[in-house]
C-alpha cells in the first residue's frame, strides 16, 4: 500500500523556493564556519542545499574585519557544502545599500 502525495496545482511553488529562485544570478556572501568568506554569483543549489557560485572570489578573514586589508583569491566555480554555512548575504531588493541576510530558515533586513 504505498501513500499518495497531496494534489498540487501545476505551477504552485512554496514560497521558499520561490526566494531561492529570486536570488539566481544575484552576488551572493557566503560565510563559512571556519571564517572564510566567498562572494560570487548565485547559479543553483543541489538536493543537498550545497550552494554553487560561479565568478567567485574567497577572502580569508579573522576577527570582526570585514574586506580590510584581505587579499582575495579568485577561485573561479565553487561548491560550498550547506552544512559549513554560517551566513548568506544577498543585496536587498530596493537597491538601499542594505543587505539581506539569509540565516537558516530566516531572512533579515
Amino acid at each position: 500500500m504505498s501513500a499518495a502525495c497531496p494534489p498540487h496545482p501545476p505551477n504552485s511553488q512554496s514560497e521558499s523556493v520561490q526566494r531561492l529562485k529570486s536570488l539566481l544570478r544575484k552576488s551572493l556572501r557566503i560565510i563559512i564556519n571556519d571564517g572564510r568568506v566567498f562572494v560570487g554569483t548565485f547559479v543553483g543549489t543541489d538536493k543537498q542545499l550545497n550552494v554553487l557560485l560561479v565568478n567567485a572570489d574567497e577572502y580569508r578573514i579573522g576577527g570582526e574585519q570585514l574586506y580590510v586589508n584581505s587579499d582575495a583569491r579568485f577561485v573561479g566555480q565553487v561548491m560550498i557544502p550547506w552544512r559549513l554555512v554560517v551566513k548568506v548575504e544577498a543585496p536587498s531588493e530596493g537597491g538601499s545599500g542594505r543587505q539581506r541576510e539569509v540565516d537558516g530558515d530566516d531572512e533579515y533586513l
